[in-house]
C-alpha cells in the first residue's frame, strides 16, 4: 500500500465491532472514539462514513437485523408444523435476557427516532415490516392447512407482535419478575387460545 497507509476495515467489520461493544460494554460506552480505537480508524474517519452516532446505530441495527433475517428464514423454512415454526419465530423475537444487545440497540434507535428524519423512519419501518410479513405468512399458512382456526392473519399478527413487544421490553430492561421463560409461557398460552383449531 502506497505510503504505508492502513486500509479502512470493511463497513461490515465496523458494524460487527459496534455490536460487540454494545454486548460487552453497553451502549453508553459506544462512542465514535472508542469504536475507532477498536477497529483502527480515527473518529473523524467514522464520522465521514456514518455522519452521526444516530446513523451508526441505525446502520448497526440494520446489519444485526439482516443477520436475524437469515436465521429467521432458516427457522421458518424448516419442516414441521406451522405452530412449531411460530414457536421458533417467538424464540428468536424474545430477548435472551436483561441487556440483550440487539434489544438494547433496538430500544435506543427507537428512542432516538423522535428526532429522526423521514428516511430514518422509513428504514425503521422496513425493519418492522419484514418481521410482520413473515408472521402474517405463517398464520395464513396455518389457517389454510386447517391447523389454526380461521382468523384474519394480519390482524392476529398485529396483536401477537404487540404482545411480544410489550413482554420483550420488560425482559430487555430487566423489570423484576419478568424473564424470558415467563414471557414464552404467556405467549404460548396466548397462541393456544387464539389459534388452535380445536380450542
Amino acid at each position: 500500500m502506497a505510503g504505508g497507509r492502513r486500509q479502512a476495515p470493511p463497513r461490515e467489520d465496523v458494524l460487527a465491532a459496534a455490536m460487540d461493544m454494545i454486548a460487552e460494554l453497553g451502549l453508553e460506552k459506544l462512542t465514535m472514539a472508542a469504536l475507532g480505537r477498536a477497529v483502527g480508524m480515527s473518529s473523524g474517519h467514522l464520522v465521514y462514513y456514518f455522519r452521526t452516532k444516530d446513523e451508526l446505530l441505525l446502520r448497526t441495527l440494520e446489519w444485526s437485523e439482516g443477520r436475524l433475517g437469515v436465521e429467521r428464514g432458516r427457522l421458518l423454512g424448516r419442516t414441521g408444523t406451522v405452530r412449531e415454526r411460530i414457536d421458533a419465530y417467538v424464540d428468536l423475537y424474545v430477548p435472551d435476557g436483561h441487556r440483550d444487545p440487539h434489544w438494547i440497540l433496538w430500544l435506543e434507535v427507537w428512542n432516538r427516532s423522535r428526532n429522526a428524519d423521514d428516511d430514518a423512519r422509513d428504514r425503521q419501518a422496513a425493519i418492522e415490516g419484514v418481521w410482520h410479513r413473515d408472521l402474517v405468512a405463517l398464520i395464513a399458512e396455518g389457517v389454510s392447512k386447517g391447523e389454526f382456526r380461521p382468523v384474519d392473519p394480519d390482524r392476529c399478527a398485529t396483536r401477537l407482535r404487540a404482545l411480544l413487544d410489550g413482554f420483550s421490553l420488560q425482559v430487555a430492561v430487566g423489570l423484576r419478575g419478568w424473564d424470558r421463560a415467563r414471557v414464552l409461557g404467556h405467549v404460548r398460552e396466548f397462541l393456544d387460545e387464539s389459534l388452535r383449531a380445536d380450542a
